[in-house]
């Protein structure tokens, strides 16, 4: 294989690393998104925060029922009627009847009823103030994965561009004379394996970007340049206070709690069965007779009314029995909750510590790394060094700074973690953020598109990727 061949490869790979590096282009029009922002614009437009704060009209419009079947009602209803008998003639009339009724005493279930609403809209607060401390974490989470993506992306890119460097190199030796074919090889073979190394990163920085415009509800393609880089924050609390402070602050077990206080007033509500019920009625009422002479006559009433159910068959002992069920299960909802905690702000306290041990232990690496690989590749210009070790060397450079940006990012995600799991809440401008969700979510789902379904899945006919394409262009 002659020079001329070689130098025709060099130039096709060469212009190929540097059609893999154009794809990595951050676009002008980019907008600048610090981590903050990101935060507060997830917790004013996420979808799913939308979701789960319509749980809270629900708990209220259940409130309002509980309270309503405790309070007065009243029904108007008016009965028209013609009777004939062989021995007299046909007569018309209708009754016109208003009446009104008050519970004054249900065994205690509307009261447990009441309450158990109560505790609802408060769980339904806590649960939707809960997602939103997860959406935090996610959006976190979401970019500083975006950001060690971007990172591994430049590392990756350097060391194409080192066996970019390094195939030229050895070409041109290789065309003095001095470097043996099977080295041109062997180097075009690291290019080539480092080059798609690259565009699988920068695939997985994509991948990374489009989770965040996710979270951020914002234009899938509109393009974001991050601002926020990784800091050193120094988590100085023990692990015990930790745990201590989650089992305090935590809204899910908040939650558990309220959800067996729900529990034992609804084994209240199904021992009111047993017990006897009072009811107030009034009611008023006229009688017109139109045939077949004219009269009216009017009625008005009021009374107490008891009733004492003493045999269903075991139904009110089962329904007892069921309501005891849930609320042991309950209990034991709290306890696996303290324990599931328990766990997992340990494992995220021991990943942030190791994090943090490689953090502080891979600096010097890098350095380090970066002298082999000058020594390495001097060696081999000299002609005292072999192909190996330059592979080894551009290797360990490569991991090094790669195991440096992973403890880096691997730190301010489980720290994240760690607050997360703490329970610890939102600040002044989350908050506000959170509120805007609250005034913005009803005019969101009255924008809305409807979807209609037309029939069952299997009956929509099947297109070919060619259709589905035309249609995609044509928008």
């Amino acid at each position: 294989m002659n020079s001329s061949i070689y130098s025709r490869r060099l130039a096709t790979l060469v212009a190929g690393a540097l059609l893999v590096s154009g794809l990595w282009a951050v676009p002008a029009e980019a907008a600048d998104l610090s981590l903050a922002q990101a935060i507060n614009m997830a917790l004013a437009q996420n979808t799913s925060l939308k979701v789960t704060q319509k749980g809270e009209d629900t708990a209220a419009a259940t409130l309002k029922q509980a309270k309503g079947k405790n309070g007065f009602s009243s029904s108007l209803s008016d009965d028209l009627s013609t009777s004939k008998r062989s021995s007299s003639d046909r007569s018309d009339g209708n009754t016109l009847r208003i009446s009104g009724s008050l519970p004054l005493y249900t065994g205690g279930a509307n009261q447990a009823n009441i309450k158990r609403a109560e505790l609802g809209v408060e769980t339904a607060a806590l649960t939707t103030e809960r997602a939103r401390e997860d959406i935090k974490l996610d959006v976190i989470q979401a970019y500083y994965n975006a950001l060690e993506a971007k990172k591994t992306i430049d590392v990756d890119k350097e060391s194409a561009d080192n066996y970019a460097a390094h195939y030229t190199n050895v070409s041109q030796l290789y065309s003095a004379g001095s470097k043996a074919r099977i080295d041109v090889l062997r180097s075009s073979v690291e290019l080539s394996n480092a080059r798609q190394t690259l565009i699988k990163a920068q695939n997985a920085y994509e991948v990374d970007i489009a989770k965040l415009r996710n979270l951020l509800n914002i234009d899938r393609s509109e393009p974001i340049n991050l601002t926020t880089d990784f800091s050193y924050d120094k988590f100085d609390i023990d692990m015990d206070s930790c745990i201590a402070y989650a089992f305090r602050n935590r809204k899910d077990l908040l939650i558990d709690q309220y959800n067996l206080n729900r529990a034992e007033l609804a084994v209240t509500a199904a021992k009111a069965g047993f017990k006897p019920s009072l009811n107030l009625s009034l009611s008023a009422g006229q009688g017109n007779d139109f045939a077949p002479h004219s009269s009216s006559s009017q009625s008005l009433s009021a009374g107490v009314s008891a009733s004492w159910n003493v045999f269903d068959s075991g139904v009110t002992k089962a329904e007892v029995q069921a309501a005891e069920a849930e609320r042991d299960t309950a209990k034991l909802n709290l306890v696996k909750d303290q324990e599931d905690i328990d766990l997992a702000l340990r494992q995220a306290y021991y990943n942030m510590r190791e994090a943090e041990k490689r953090f502080n232990s891979t600096g010097d690496a890098v350095n380090q790394a970066e002298e082999d690989y000058y020594i390495a590749r001097e060696k081999y210009r000299a002609g005292e060094g072999l192909m190996l070790d330059i592979i080894d060397a551009q290797l360990a450079l490569s991991q090094a700074k790669l195991n440096y940006i992973s403890a880096q990012y691997d730190y301010a995600r489980y720290k994240a973690e760690v607050e997360n799991v703490m329970g610890i809440g939102l600040d002044d401008a989350e908050n506000t953020s959170a509120r805007q969700l609250s005034a913005d979510a009803d005019t969101a789902l009255a924008a809305a598109p409807a979807v209609k379904l037309t029939g069952a899945a299997k009956s929509v006919p099947q297109k070919s990727a060619q259709e589905v394409a035309q249609e995609a262009a044509q928008g």
